[in-house]
């Protein structure tokens, strides 16, 4: 830790030194990020009477930037911790929590300006390779899932060319968990593996590496986290994708297109267990199974907005998209008919924007679903925390309801130069049947569509250039079939949550130059 410290002020220093001579090439920008949050039902309902949550996380970074006319270059090193987390003096076991978060580099190899440049077919044309965050469009399937300290990047290369106005990206990302050092062959095991777990004779056993502990059979007590794309359990072994983008229009009269095909490629594995009849056993997946599943996603977007923002004409902003899957899933599930579509609109006159919104994510229909199959969408890897609730009882770590989610939405807005206030309200069913399999419930009874509904309030206030302070309050008022089909349980939780956050975020450009005042 210090050596890296220390290589880090030394960098500081040496831009510092020559940003007299070199100013617009170089870019240093910092972050402290700290978030203190009252939970009581956030992610999940809570058990009734249960007491609330309350913490704070901060994420530290420092992003290094280079820009020549043929070279780009960045770096960002960050530290996440929750306050307390460490003692107040570092014991040698403690370990560390800084990472480099991204490091990559983008080459120019076409350019129709510059005219050393002999190779021409096409306008722009560029590689950028490293660790990275893909964002794209609304960052509903791909983004770099900011709202998190930790935030996500990707290993991978892109292929990145622009010409007459249309813009294609290429991407491919191929994980591997050694350098094959003393080992064959190229299985993939999903990385954030416990090293012990607790057996169903409450003996805590050791998990060797390619094992991944899950709920147990025989009265074994659930011994993981539900995988999940956004819970981030289980990484893809590889990924190929590619995306077409192109705006249409005015100033006034704007249209943007979009297209994305992408196909991530889980390791194949085989259920297994630990243990013996005297410690109890540990159920889980073991990774030593060659070949992938893969899954297909493909789908389109529509973005677009006219006239202005005057109090006398006004604009309108506009989205619709439609998504779908096919293949297989992480678990060798074949995906039938699983799709993602929605659309919302917002009227703007001078300070205040307000609009509705519906969206559809497909979910398995109890009544007609076969041995083998999966019809639930799985927004792959993008920001849930944007678009299904504040509260993230959706497409997160705590998992969604095999029904799908229907997702009905009224936004209001208010931004003034200085502060921007957020009220949402969102009405939340079930998108396919979904069986009441309590011991009280009649045979073949379902579940009310229903789960609830979630208001989100959300106020930032900018304090000067590189400060601003934000405050959050979120209500879920949910329902039986949103603790039965999250939990499992039925009048177990209180139907009730609360969320409130208060975050301070300071990004400091240490480059940039002061104003100079005009007498």
């Amino acid at each position: 830790m210090k050596n890296i410290l220390t290589n880090v002020s030394l960098v500081c220093f040496i831009l510092l030194a020559i940003e007299s001579a070199s100013f617009a090439q170089f870019s240093l920008v910092g972050q402290l990020r700290t978030r203190t949050e009252l939970r009581n039902g956030l992610g999940n309902l809570a058990p009734k009477d249960s007491p609330a949550a309350f913490f704070t996380s901060q994420r530290t970074r420092l992003t290094f930037g280079y820009k020549w006319d043929r070279v780009q270059f960045q770096t960002s090193i960050q530290d996440v911790r929750v306050w307390g987390q460490d003692a107040s003096t570092i014991n040698n076991v403690d370990g560390n929590r800084l990472m480099v978060h991204e490091a990559w580099a983008e080459v120019t190899l076409a350019n129709r300006a510059d005219t050393s440049i002999k190779f021409r077919p096409i306008q722009n044309l560029s590689l950028k390779i490293g660790r990275q965050e893909l964002v794209y469009d609304d960052v509903r399937l791909l983004g770099n899932l900011d709202w998190l300290q930790q935030a996500r990047r990707f290993d991978a290369a892109l292929l990145k060319g622009q010409h007459m106005g249309w813009a294609l990206d290429l991407g491919v990302g191929f994980n591997q968990n050694t350098d094959a050092f003393g080992t064959v062959g190229d299985n993939y095991t999903p990385g954030n593996v416990a090293t012990s777990a607790l057996s169903n004779k409450n003996v805590s056993l050791t998990i060797p590496a390619g094992f991944i502990p899950t709920a147990g059979k025989g009265g074994a007590p659930v011994l993981a986290t539900p995988l999940s794309t956004n819970g981030q359990n289980q990484q893809f072994k590889s990924f190929q994708m590619a995306y077409l983008t192109r705006k249409f229009g005015g100033p006034s009269s704007q249209t943007k297109f979009s297209a994305l095909f992408f196909k991530d490629d889980f390791q194949k594995y085989r259920s297994d267990s630990l243990g013996n009849a005297t410690a109890g056993y540990v159920y889980g997946r073991r990774y030593d199974v060659a070949g992938t599943n893969s899954r297909l996603t493909y789908g389109g977007m529509l973005i677009g907005q006219f006239g202005n923002t005057s109090p006398k004409f006004g604009k309108v902003q506009w989205q619709a998209f439609a998504y779908g899957q096919s293949g297989r899933d992480r678990d060798g599930m074949s995906i039938k008919k699983a799709y993602h579509y929605g659309g919302n609109i917002m009227f703007q006159k001078g300070l205040i924007s307000v609009g509705p919104g519906y969206e559809v994510l497909s979910g398995n229909d109890a009544t007609t679903i076969q041995a083998g199959q999966t019809s639930r969408f799985d927004p792959l890897y993008g920001t849930p925390h944007r678009h299904w609730g504040y509260m993230d009882y959706f497409y997160v770590g705590t998992g969604s309801p095999a029904g799908g989610l229907q997702d009905a939405f009224l936004k209001f807005k208010y931004a003034s130069p200085r502060l921007t206030t957020t009220f949402d309200i969102h009405y939340f069913a079930l998108a396919a049947a979904t069986y009441n399999k309590m011991p009280d419930a009649p045979s073949g009874a379902l579940l009310s569509a229903k789960l609830g509904m979630e208001y989100d309030f959300v106020a930032n206030y900018a304090l000067n250039k590189f400060t601003s302070l934000e405050f959050g309050y979120s209500v879920m008022n949910g329902t039986n079939s949103l603790e039965y089909s999250k939990q499992g349980t039925m009048g177990e939780k209180s139907h009730l949550g609360t969320w409130s956050y208060l975050m301070i975020n300071i990004r400091p450009d240490f480059l940039a130059a002061k104003p100079v005042a005009v007498k």
